[in-house]
This record gives structure tokens, sequence and C-alpha cells, in this order.
């Protein structure tokens, strides 16, 4: 049994913000991506007992000790304590095996890592790439092209040129005469 007092860490595995509320303790925690935070075992239970604590624990919040993971969820696989830098290295020098081990043991919020991970890194293996599509019917390939087009685009926007000056307001001379919805531009 751990003591109540405990202090446990805890990460945000998500790449989004996550937060919580226990009322009955007056407690509102909220994590950024990628924060850990300290916090007591008597906290983590009583999440648990709130209504969708445990899918947080398990799936988008790392309680950084085995311990209390398994007292809060019962066995935990080792892929539940993957990490970011976990799954760069996994996509980068892991063997197959171990990435479709992390895919088929790992909880939801390491598949959704891994998918989000094998996109950024521009994922080099089509083995992994195609591990990841058989696993979670996500295809890293078309990802990875709409993501080369999002930044081609955003590069075309960022270094286009004026083609000429903008007006000027004292260049321009409007009509006022009668119903006329025109404006006459005189450009000198």
């Amino acid at each position: 049994m751990i003591a109540k007092d405990k202090p446990i860490e805890v990460t945000n595995r998500d790449t989004g913000s996550v937060g919580y509320t226990i009322p009955d303790s007056h407690i509102h925690r909220s994590f950024t991506a990628g924060e850990t935070k300290t916090i007591t075992f008597d906290e983590l239970e009583q999440l648990s007992w709130a209504p969708g604590g445990k899918e947080m624990l398990k799936n988008y919040l790392i309680i950084n000790d085995q311990e209390a993971a398994e007292e809060i969820l019962g066995q935990v696989e080792p892929e539940y304590f993957y990490t970011k830098e976990t799954v760069d290295k996994l996509l980068r020098e892991g063997t197959l095996d171990q990435l479709e081990d992390a895919l088929e043991f790992g909880p939801s919020g390491v598949k959704e890592l891994i998918k989000n991970e094998a996109v950024d890194l521009k994922l080099d293996s089509s083995v992994k790439r195609e591990a990841i599509q058989k696993a979670t019917n996500f295809n890293v390939t078309n990802a990875i092209e709409l993501s080369k087009e999002d930044d081609s685009i955003k590069t075309n926007a960022a270094t286009s040129l004026r083609r000429s000056a903008p007006m000027a307001a004292n260049e321009t001379n409007s009509t006022t005469s009668g119903n006329s919805r025109y404006r006459n531009v005189i450009i000198k």
C-alpha cells in the first residue's frame, strides 16, 4: 500500500493541454504538452475515481512511478511509460518488432504520439510506415506529403513580393454625384 502523501511525478504525454478537476478536494490541474508535475498519490487515486480519470491516466498522463501506476491502473505494459523522446528513438533506431509491440500494447496516447512523431520526423522507413498504417489506419506517407504542401504554402506566402506600391489616401478622388456607386480613381 502506497502512502497517501507520497509525491508522484505525472507527465502529460499528449501534444495538447490536459486538465482535470476534483471538486471534493477543490483541485484543478492543467498540464501543457510534455509538462511534468508532482502530485500526491491521494490526488492520483481521487482522479482515478472521477469520471474519465482512469482513461486520462492511462492514455494522456504518465504516472512516473511503476508501483503507483500499477496500484491505480493494474498491470501496465512497458510502453505505458513511453515519452516523446522514447517514441522518437523508437522510430529512428528501434526495430520493427519494437514498433509493432508499441502499437499493439501501448495505450492510445502512445499510438497518437507515434503517428504525430512519424510525420514530424518524416519517417523514412517504408516498413515502419506500413506497420503504423496497419495498426492505426493512419497513412504516414500521405500525411508527410500534406505537411510538405502546407510548408510550401507557408513559405510562398512568407516570401511573396509586392507587385506595386500601395495607393496612398490622397491619390483617389471619388465622385458622389447622383446614385453612383463607382469611384473614379486617378493615379498620378
